[in-house]
């Protein structure tokens, strides 16, 4: 009797220091989607078919957001200036020595490219990587929740503009975007590619 009192008490301590099994804590965060991002105006939704903001983290969803805007943008001048230039508007005088505003509005966008001097290319591309390089040289990054990349020139003051405003009008400018990007790729491919774009031949 003794003995089992003594073996019951060795045990017992025993299961004292024992590890206690507890629940694991999850540390799944809801990843954010495009719902939770905007872009979409009514009555149009957001159109994601082969599901690319499934892919990596809210991140790579913000990341994903920035890109867009930023061709959106982009875009939407390209478009314009293609216009423009194909109404018979452009610059006055010469681009260089040897190149006219008027001549490159007579070509196709790549050959109009292929005209311009190697320096002015080369300005043209260092323009681009100033812009680059302001956007993403902010204190806290758009892809870490700090805000998208903004107009670097001219810069505009949206801080007195309310929030709500500024939302539906960034989602118009997305939409104004993605029919532009559609819009550019149809001028060059008809401009091509011969008998590509049915309304534009």
């Amino acid at each position: 009797m003794k003995t089992a009192i003594i073996t019951s008490l060795l045990i017992g301590s025993a299961a004292a220091f024992a590890p206690i099994s507890q629940p694991k804590a999850s540390n799944t965060v809801a990843q954010a989607t495009l719902e939770d991002i905007g872009g979409a105006t009514a009555p149009l939704k957001n159109f994601d078919p082969l599901r690319l903001s499934q892919l990596g983290t809210d991140e790579t969803l913000n990341w994903f957001r920035a890109a867009e805007l930023k061709h959106s943008r982009v875009a939407m001048l390209a478009t314009t200036g293609y216009i423009v230039q194909g109404a018979g508007f452009h610059f006055p005088g010469m681009l260089s020595s040897d190149v006219s505003f008027e001549s490159l509005s007579g070509m196709k966008p790549f050959d109009a490219w292929d005209a311009v001097p190697d320096i002015g290319k080369f300005q043209i591309i260092a323009t681009i990587f100033i812009a680059e390089l302001a956007t993403e040289s902010k204190e806290v990054h758009y892809t870490k929740g700090g805000p998208l990349p903004e107009v670097v020139f001219p810069a505009i003051d949206f801080s007195k503009v309310d929030s709500d405003r500024i939302a539906k009008q960034r989602c118009k400018e997305l939409n104004n975007g993605r029919l532009a990007m559609i819009a550019i790729m149809g001028f060059i491919a008809a401009d091509n590619i011969p008998g590509s774009v049915p309304l534009l031949a």
